[in-house]
């Protein structure tokens, strides 16, 4: 039974990317316009994450700072050498890839990443008690929700479709049941893996922030705009750090 709550929960989690199926009634024209706002979200919530969630977890887990640092790097690395990568696959097949911007499945990848972070976690809850396991799963579920908002828009920001958007979004979040699959292979092991994988994924998400969507941001040049978008990121932040209190 507890493996059975656990992967109900896990695609519980998933579900919440489909949270964009509410645009489909919404005109295209008008989400085109407010994109920005979606994205200046995203750049909160990865930076808030990544800052407030995810290192902090790792200096609990390792308590070595040098280490932590460089895996974050190597982490900002790693997505550098992908991104770069996407580019020369973008550059060699614009047409078939209907010029959609590599950002987007970087933001898939990472998010996936993420993902696939939650599920173990989440397993790992349930295998230490099922109210443990429930309320994990509330905490993630939270976390999910302003994340999902962000990548959502960045897909559409990258030239997916809305339709397209919500599928490769609910694909990528579907890495949670792969995730809690593997907490129950691994058992404890599970955990020392998670160690490892919390820093990577912060520096993952401070590159997509820092290198990718703040540069579109700064695009902007209208005072107003520009305003809105620095409370959307700020909006970001703020909903990372009160998740801090759920958990």
């Amino acid at each position: 039974m507890i493996y059975i709550y656990a992967l109900l929960s896990t695609v519980i989690v998933s579900l919440v990317s489909l949270i964009g199926v509410f645009s489909l009634s919404v005109k295209e024209e008008f989400i085109r316009k407010y994109i920005f706002l979606f994205v200046s979200l995203a750049v909160g919530a990865l930076l808030g994450d990544a800052f407030i969630h995810l290192i902090p977890e790792s200096f609990e887990e390792l308590a070595n700072g040098t280490l932590i640092g460089l895996l974050v790097i190597v982490g900002l690395l790693l997505f550098f050498v992908l991104e770069k990568f996407l580019h020369w696959h973008h550059h060699e097949d614009d047409i078939a890839e209907n010029h959609i911007h590599p950002v987007g499945k970087l933001v898939l990848f990472s998010d996936g990443v993420h993902n696939f972070i939650d599920g173990i976690i989440i397993g790992v809850s349930f295998l230490i008690s099922v109210p443990v396991g429930i309320a994990t799963t509330l905490a993630v579920i939270l976390h999910e929700i302003p994340q999902e908002i962000g990548d959502f828009g960045v897909l559409l920001h990258a030239g997916y479709s809305r339709r397209k958007a919500l599928w490769f979004n609910f694909l990528s979040a579907l890495m949670a049941v792969l995730g809690t699959l593997v907490a129950f292979i691994l058992g404890e092991a599970g955990e020392n893996l998670i160690t490892w994988i919390l820093p990577l994924a912060a520096g993952g998400f401070i590159y997509i922030a820092v290198a990718d969507l703040i540069p579109e941001l700064q695009k902007t040049k209208i005072v107003e705009h520009s305003f809105v978008q620095f409370l959307a990121l700020a909006l970001g932040v703020v909903l990372m750090v009160a998740l801090t209190f759920l958990e």
